[in-house]
């Protein structure tokens, strides 16, 4: 029976949900779905333009930006398990938009390559959480319990 742990940072962006951050099961680092959302929930690659009474008049979007602060983010994540975005073996990718992917990708490849990188799929989703987000990313890791 293997024993797990849960990862969960005090000082990130907290799950909207009651799960953890990821999960090292042995040799194994599960992270679940991570977003561009920072700590104060506001998102990394959204601009909110406000008129002048203070309401919001229009949003714009980046994907580079956010796909940078997710992939960021989750190697926050893997650092606080013991782990670097090199030991990621797999990847998936939920794009709200495909005319995002290779923008995303631009992103993505200054991360990862082809030799050293995860395997990845990509699928595109109805909807993610909050509509300000673009991407989303679930990895796992392989990384070595130290003796």
């Amino acid at each position: 029976m293997s024993v797990t742990e849960p990862i969960i940072l005090p000082d990130r962006a907290g799950a909207l949900a009651n799960y953890p951050h990821a999960r090292r099961v042995g040799d194994l680092i599960f992270v679940s779905g991570v977003s561009s959302r920072r700590p104060d929930n506001t998102h990394a690659g959204v601009t909110l333009h406000r008129d002048g009474a203070g309401g919001v008049q229009s949003v714009t979007k980046d994907i580079r930006l956010q796909a940078r602060a997710v992939i960021e983010n989750i190697g926050v994540i893997l650092e606080a398990a013991g782990a670097t975005l090199a030991d990621v073996v797999d990847c998936t990718v939920f794009l709200v938009d495909m005319a995002d992917y290779a923008g995303f990708n631009v992103v993505y490849n200054t991360f990862f390559d082809a030799q050293t990188g995860p395997t990845r799929t990509t699928v595109a989703v109805h909807q993610l959480p909050h509509p300000n987000l673009l991407v989303e990313l679930k990895v796992v890791a392989y990384a070595p319990l130290k003796p």
